[in-house]
């Protein structure tokens, strides 16, 4: 499903209005739910993301980790709050940890994931949620929470969409007893139109309104995952639930096409390499280049070259150095690109805000009987250039994950971020430049075709792109990928705009069967 509405024809309505994008229309509904009871852009988004618990487990618990990038209204002002996963302060011997590969089946291809409870780094979310209602949000956390209550205690049909996921990753959701009881509890993975239902989610939902972060410390969530890591073959300790910190920072500013782009900064990789290709773009256009598809390719290529090389080169010359030292910082923080959903929301008064989460793809374990599993970014093959397990204790992961917010001079603001492991950050780039160089409505920039080259020079794309470009790409034969449709590979961007008279669009991206709610 994708819906664009925006309000009011060309001039655009003079009424305020408040508009939400996200990745199912249980998270959409629930943000718009709060925004019609008064609350504001932030309160929506936490009541957003909890609900993504629920209806996009597969990409979201209160196990994982996330960032939001925030803006409050009457302000140029941005804010990240960065709430992502860390390693574990110390690590346990490799005889004593649980730790298996699995399969996940795409279809075509197949790709080798690694779950068990040693595969879970200290998670951030639920910090991160109240660090953000301390200081953003107007409404209290018991009403937040109420839409993802209700839903996972009421249950509601699994989308087409949902119900593909479950088969991809079905070894994880099918690893133990007590998460085949959430994912499978006949025996066989929920399909579409069944009635997805987590009851003991929702209890934890509500219990974690009521005590707060400290239910995950010290309480009996966090109890049981001590007990569980202590068991059964985990690195945390009480010591790294508790002294998880939220780390507020200020964002990578970037000009492009007249408007400002906020971008997640160091230790996450997103930034930079997006600014990079940003700036690679504008300086094709100074030279009269089309910003085409052979402009994105050579872009996307050269950020591939740049980040390898972390040379002081293009990007010496794009920002006096500034993009070479951030990549450079962003590599020594070990990288987790994982699965993600995303939540942007702008209210009536102007207050942005854009909100990536991720669990992995969950470790395949359920925590007690709390219906969550905890992440497994411990099983990212990128965390550990000398294998896995050799990661570094106590830091915090470098991520792709792009929550983004553009102040454009007109005015208006757009909030937006996608899912996509390493594909997020051409997604981004892409929709950027439909808005700020080709002018297009939200829904153009999200609906366009879309193209990603991997750093060994592989190209893939979506149809719809001029003919005389899929010629040339398909001249790299093996090295080429067209594909036959839109697809989620290329990422699930989600995106609010406000213009400066109050009017507002939003556009939920059709490749992970987003929803987009104007209040």
């Amino acid at each position: 499903m994708n819906c664009r509405v925006k309000s009011g024809n060309d001039d655009h309505m003079k009424f305020k209005n408040s508009v939400v994008a996200a990745g199912h229309e249980l998270t959409a509904s629930a943000a718009a739910e709060i925004l019609q009871d008064g609350g504001n852009a932030f309160d929506a988004c936490v009541a957003g993301l909890f609900t993504t618990f629920v209806a996009e487990a597969v990409f979201s618990s209160p196990g994982g980790g996330g960032f939001l990038m925030a803006r409050r209204s009457g302000s140029d002002a941005v804010t990240l709050f960065d709430f992502f996963a860390e390693t574990p302060l110390k690590r346990r011997p490799a005889r004593e940890v649980n730790f298996c590969p699995i399969h996940a089946d795409f279809g075509p291809a197949k790709q080798e994931f690694h779950i068990g409870v040693g595969s879970a780094a200290t998670p951030g979310v639920v910090p991160g949620i109240f660090a953000m209602h301390e200081e953003l949000c107007r409404l209290p956390m018991k009403r937040l929470v109420e839409p993802a209550a209700r839903a996972a205690r009421q249950g509601f049909p699994l989308t087409a969409f949902q119900a593909y996921l479950l088969t991809v990753i079905a070894p994880i959701l099918t690893a133990t007893p007590g998460v085949e009881k959430v994912f499978a509890p006949s025996g066989k993975l929920l399909a579409a139109g069944q009635a997805f239902r987590n009851p003991d989610l929702a209890e934890t939902i509500d219990w974690l309104a009521e005590d707060g972060v400290r239910l995950f410390v010290d309480g009996d969530v966090g109890v049981a995952i001590l007990r569980q890591q202590r068991d059964g073959g985990g690195h945390l300790t009480r010591q790294d639930l508790a002294d998880y910190r939220v780390a507020k920072r200020k964002p990578l500013l970037w000009q492009h096409g007249g408007a400002t782009v906020a971008l997640n900064p160091p230790p996450a990789a997103s930034g930079p390499l997006i600014a990079f290709g940003l700036g690679y773009l504008q300086t094709l256009a100074d030279q009269d280049r089309m910003l085409d598809a052979f402009a994105l390719r050579d872009a996307m290529e050269a950020t591939n070259t740049a980040r390898a090389e972390q040379s002081e080169g293009l990007a010496a010359t794009l920002a006096g150095g500034l993009l070479t030292r951030n990549m450079r910082r962003a590599t020594r923080h070990p990288a987790a690109h994982r699965g993600t959903t995303h939540v942007s929301v702008i209210d009536r008064d102007g207050n942005a805000a854009a909100a990536s989460l991720s669990n992995g793809e969950g470790n395949g374990s359920i925590v007690g009987s709390f219906g969550f599993m905890l992440n497994n970014m411990l099983g990212e093959e990128d965390l550990a250039p000398d294998g896995l397990g050799s990661w570094r204790d106590g830091v915090r992961l470098s991520s792709m994950m792009a929550p983004t917010i553009i102040l454009q001079p007109d005015g208006a603001v757009i909030a937006l971020g996608t899912g996509g492991s390493n594909r997020i950050r051409t997604a981004i780039l892409q929709v950027a430049v439909n808005l700020l160089d080709h002018g297009m409505s939200l829904e153009d920039a999200v609906q366009a075709p879309r193209l990603h080259v991997e750093k060994g020079g592989k190209i893939s794309f979506e149809p719809g792109l001029p003919e005389a470009a899929q010629a040339v790409f398909l001249e790299r034969e093996d090295q080429a990928h067209a594909w036959p449709e839109r697809n989620l590979f290329f990422g699930g961007v989600h995106a609010a705009r406000r213009f400066a008279d109050g009017g507002v669009e939003g556009a939920g991206d059709p490749r992970r069967a987003g929803v987009a709610i104007v209040v």
